[in-house]
Parts: C-alpha cells; structure tokens; sequence
C-alpha cells in the first residue's frame, strides 16, 4: 500500500499514527507528495490534492483521513481505535467529533497565516483563536471523564490538534488548563506520538 502524506497536515499525520499503532509499517510505504503546487505530478494520483491519501494492495484509493484511518484500522479484524463499540456509544461519538472541531479550527488558523499577510482575514484568524481556547476549556472540563481510559480516535484526534497547535498554530493550549497539559504529556510519550512528531 501507498500512503501520501505532507509531514506538516494533522490529518495526514493521524494516519501516519495508525500505520505505527497497527503494527503496518512494513505495509504501508509512506510517500511525501508536493500538494498546493501547480502541475505537482501528486495531482495525477489524487486529483482533489488533498492528504492523506492511500492506495491499497488492490491499487485502489481514498482519501479523507477519517476513511483511511478507519480502513487501516479494520485491516486485522480487530479494529480498536473504531471500536465496534463506539458505533452506538453517542457520548464517544460527539467528543470525537468536538476534537476534530478544534483541529479543523487550528487548521484554518494555519492556513491563513500561510497566506501573503496582506490577504490574511483578520476576522477568521480572530475566530479561529477564539474557537480553540473555548475547546481546550472544554477538554479541560473533560480530562477526568471522557478522556481517561483507552486511547481511540477521539484521543489521537484531540493530540494531534493540541500538538498542532503548540508548534504551528496560535499558542500552547495546555498553558494554564493543568488538567489537560497532564493528559497531553501523556499522550506525547505514545511512540507514534513521538516518530510523528511535527518538526
């Protein structure tokens, strides 16, 4: 299987995560593609230009780091960041869908910063800021219920938004939430946390 990736997207890296947690690395080649580039020869793999993207043993691809990472959880037949379970558990389901939120969030607030700064959006910089801290209040609040136990998706989501967001995006949103900088050192010390680690 081939797997394209940007070493700096959160998506991308989530299923970078996956390939080290399921044990696919000898699977699973990892391709750096050149995206946001006119004429990158990407664009002939996958059109939409978007990471990650995998192609599977069958030479068949997708995109949408929510479908590989489900994908490339199944491929044992024991999916555990998917946990059958999760299916129906509607609390499991709404906190991983609040931190992709947030990690939606950072991500636009990088994005604009990449613009040349006369076309940056004061305003959607200013929301996305506001929008982050409100959610790390909001995981805070939650450190001691929703985030203890087994990591899944949520967990990996919720990291890699945070990390994101202390080394590219506006600020460290651990400092000062004490609860959730615990949780955070935690999840740091996972090896594929660390092998994944944005530069």
């Amino acid at each position: 299987m081939k797997l394209y990736v940007t070493y700096t997207s959160p998506y991308a890296r989530l299923a970078r995560i996956l390939v080290l947690e399921k044990g696919l690395g000898e699977r699973v080649e990892i391709i750096e593609a050149k995206t946001r580039t006119p004429g990158s020869p990407y664009y002939q793999v996958n059109r939409s230009g978007r990471v990650p993207y995998l192609i599977d043993d069958a030479g068949v691809g997708m995109e949408d780091s929510q479908l590989i990472c489900a994908y490339l959880d199944s491929l044992d037949a024991k999916p555990w960041f998917h946990h059958p379970l999760h299916a129906s558990d509607w609390a499991y389901r709404r906190l991983e869908a609040s931190a992709r939120s947030m990690c939606d969030g950072i991500s636009v607030w990088v994005r604009e910063m990449h613009r040349p700064e006369n076309e940056r959006s004061p305003t959607v910089l200013a929301h996305e800021v506001a929008r982050s801290q409100r959610m790390a209040d909001y995981f805070e609040a939650r450190v001691s219920d929703a985030l203890k136990g087994e990591s899944g998706m949520a967990h990996l989501i919720l990291a890699v938004a945070l990390d994101t967001a202390r080394v590219r995006g506006p600020c460290d949103l651990t400092s000062q939430r004490p609860k959730l900088a615990g949780w955070m050192r935690r999840m740091c010390a996972l090896p594929s946390m660390q092998a994944t680690a944005i530069a």
